[in-house]
C-alpha cells in the first residue's frame, strides 16, 4: 500500500471516530453540542481561600455552591424620580402580573422581588434568563418592553453588587463627584441620578466628572450617560492614577478643585464575578492579584489626594481577595502617616 493510500485511509478512520484532522470532527461536535463545558473547579482558588478564612468553616460549602451557580438577572429603573415612578408602576401592575403561575418549558417562572436594600423599589432581580426573554412567546411583549426602556433609558440591566458603591457614598445634589474608573457607565448613571433627586432642582449645584483610561470604554460611558439628559456630567480620557489636578473659577480667583465624593471601583481580578464570568474558573492564579496590587493602591492614593476635608471616597473590586482589598486600604492609611481616614469596611 501507498504512502498517500494510506494517509487517506488514517484520515478515514480519524472522521469515523469522529477526530477528522481537517477540524470536521470538532465542527460536527461543536452542532450537535459536543464540546465539553466549563469545569466549575479549580484547586487552587478552594486551597488559597480556604487557608485565607475569609469564609467561615461551616460555609464553605455553601459558599461554594453558590459560586457554582448562574447569577440571577438584575435590572434597575433608572431615570428621575417622577418618571421612574411611572415605569414602577407599570412594571408592577402589568408585566409582573402577567407572569404569575407562568411556566416556559417546564420551568416556573419566578415573580420578580424587589432588592430589599435599594431604596424606593427601584431594584429587582428575577430567575429570567436572556435567553428565555427572547424566545418565549409569552413573554414577548414583556420583552419588547424592557427593550424599549432600555433604549430611551428607563431600564438598565445591571448587577446587585454593582450598585452598592454609588449608594455608600450617600450623595446630596450640592456635591462635586470624581467616577475614576467609570465605564461602562452604570454605576456613573447613579450618581447622577442621585444629584438630580430633587426635582424641583432642574440644575443641580453639583456635577460628577466620570474619567476612564479606555478611549473606546469612554463612548460606552458617553452612550450611558447622555440617556439622562444631564448637564452635570463630564467625561474624562484620562489614567485614573495620575489624573491631573483641576482648577475653578471663584468670583474670578483660581481655585484647586477638591471633590465631595469619589468613587474608586479600580480595575481587579475579578474574581468574585465566577457565576457570571465562568472563564475565571479555568484562569485563576495567585499572580493576578498581586499584579494588580500596585496599579489599585496608586489609582486610591491618587483618589484621596484630590478629597476635599470632610468628603468620603468608596473603593471597591469585583474581588475577594485581601490583597486587593484590606492590603489596598492598609497600605492607603500606613501612606496617610497619623491623618485622620476612616475606614468603612
Amino acid at each position: 500500500m501507498g504512502r498517500r493510500q494510506r494517509n487517506r485511509q488514517r484520515q478515514q478512520q480519524r472522521r469515523e471516530r469522529g477526530g477528522g484532522g481537517d477540524g470536521q470532527g470538532r465542527e460536527q461536535a461543536g452542532w450537535e453540542g459536543g464540546y465539553p463545558e466549563i469545569v466549575k473547579e479549580n484547586a487552587l482558588f478552594e486551597r488559597y481561600y480556604r487557608e485565607l478564612r475569609i469564609v467561615p468553616e461551616g460555609e464553605w460549602e455553601p459558599f461554594m455552591a453558590a459560586l457554582r451557580e448562574p447569577l440571577p438577572a438584575t435590572l434597575r429603573i433608572t431615570g428621575y424620580k417622577s418618571h421612574a415612578k411611572e415605569i414602577l408602576h407599570c412594571l408592577k401592575n402589568k408585566y409582573f402580573k402577567e407572569l404569575q403561575d407562568l411556566v416556559v418549558d417546564g420551568q416556573k417562572i419566578e415573580m420578580p422581588q424587589p432588592l430589599k436594600w435599594y431604596p424606593e423599589e427601584l431594584a429587582w432581580h428575577t430567575n429570567l434568563s436572556r435567553k428565555i426573554l427572547r424566545k418565549s412567546p409569552q413573554l414577548e411583549k414583556f420583552h419588547q418592553f424592557l427593550v424599549s426602556e432600555t433604549e430611551c433609558g428607563n431600564v438598565s440591566r445591571q448587577e446587585a453588587v454593582s450598585m452598592i458603591p454609588p449608594l455608600l457614598l450617600n450623595v446630596n445634589p450640592h456635591h462635586k463627584i470624581l467616577d475614576m474608573c467609570a465605564a461602562p457607565g452604570s454605576k456613573t448613571a447613579q450618581l447622577i441620578e442621585m444629584l438630580h433627586a430633587d426635582m424641583n432642582v432642574p440644575f443641580p449645584e453639583g456635577f460628577v466628572i466620570a474619567n476612564d483610561i479606555d478611549n473606546k470604554r469612554c463612548y460606552l460611558l458617553v452612550h450611558q450617560a447622555k440617556r439622562l439628559n444631564s448637564p452635570c456630567i463630564m467625561v474624562v480620557n484620562h489614567d485614573a492614577s495620575s489624573i491631573p489636578t483641576l482648577q475653578i473659577d471663584n468670583s474670578g480667583r483660581k481655585e484647586v478643585l477638591f471633590y465631595d465624593r469619589i468613587l474608586c471601583d479600580v480595575p481587579c481580578s475579578g474574581d468574585g464575578t465566577m457565576r457570571k464570568n465562568i472563564d475565571v474558573w479555568k484562569k485563576w492564579t495567585t499572580q493576578n492579584s498581586l499584579q494588580l496590587h500596585g496599579l489599585q493602591l496608586r489609582i486610591a492614593t491618587r483618589g484621596v489626594e484630590q478629597l476635599a476635608e470632610g468628603g468620603r471616597m468608596v473603593y471597591s473590586t469585583c474581588s475577594l481577595n485581601p490583597v486587593e482589598n484590606e492590603a489596598v486600604i492598609a497600605s492607603l492609611l500606613e501612606k496617610s502617616e497619623g491623618e485622620k481616614m476612616r475606614y468603612l469596611g
